[in-house]
């Protein structure tokens, strides 16, 4: 009787979600995997459920093209630097976790017992990666202009309703990567110093370094977000 409540409660799930992207897939198993985090899969392991994790990867590399064509059709003059300074807001995962919430994307995430408690269908990270996910089942089921339908629908109109360019989502490891090579060739890196917390609610913290010294720590509830944060430390220290 679980079992079969279970199936039905998800099944709810995929129709209502299907309602939402305004799209009807051949294979629903794709999409289920798209809305999978990987503590839910963990908490089901006796069914054999796969995480999202595979179509985010997917997704990721479908994105980045769908933008890029829209970018290089868009603006016909724009140098390849600024082209993908745009591209690199568009995709980031701040941008990508608004488009996510507008869905809002978040009440149809499958997520374990201990993502749900703390606050997992509205993290940042978990958002621009189910988003990614979906991106990569649209094209596996429907193919490259249904993806692409997607993400015009969603990130392009975002920034076709934007006054300007500079008002997308501020990228800071950009910026900070650009204020560096004003005075040095040599390259930034990150590196993560440091993780706390249980996995379903876990913090990492990131020091970005420039020729061996820190120019800034940040935190996190994922890698880029750290990164970010800790570019953005680097960005208000070398303007202060």
């Amino acid at each position: 009787m679980g079992k079969k409540m279970h199936q039905t409660n998800k099944q709810e799930i995929i129709d209502a979600m299907q309602k939402v992207l305004n799209y009807t897939y051949n294979n629903s198993g794709l999409l289920e995997e798209a809305l999978t985090h990987s503590s839910y899969a963990n908490e089901h392991r006796n069914y054999h459920v796969k995480d999202n994790e595979r179509l985010e990867f997917l997704g990721d590399a479908i994105l980045d093209l769908i933008i890029s064509e829209y970018l290089f059709k868009k603006y016909p003059n724009m140098p390849e630097g600024d082209l993908s300074k745009i591209r690199a807001s568009i995709v980031c995962e701040g941008s990508l976790a608004k488009n996510a919430k507008k869905m809002p994307l978040g009440r149809y995430i499958l997520l374990g017992k201990g993502e749900e408690m703390t606050g997992g269908r509205e993290r940042a990270s978990i958002l621009a990666d189910a988003f990614e996910a979906i991106t990569g089942s649209l094209f596996l089921d429907g193919g490259f202009n249904e993806a692409k339908r997607f993400i015009h629908e969603t990130l392009v109109a975002d920034v076709e309703q934007t006054e300007s360019i500079e008002t997308l989502y501020t990228d800071y490891k950009t910026l900070l990567q650009e204020a560096i090579q004003k005075i040095s060739m040599s390259p930034i890196h990150y590196e993560v110093v440091g993780e706390e917390g249980p996995d379903h609610d876990k913090h990492f913290y990131v020091e970005v370094f420039h020729e061996e010294r820190s120019l800034g720590r940040g935190i996190g509830k994922s890698k880029k977000e750290a990164e970010q944060d800790a570019a953005k430390k680097a960005l208000n220290y070398y303007n202060s």
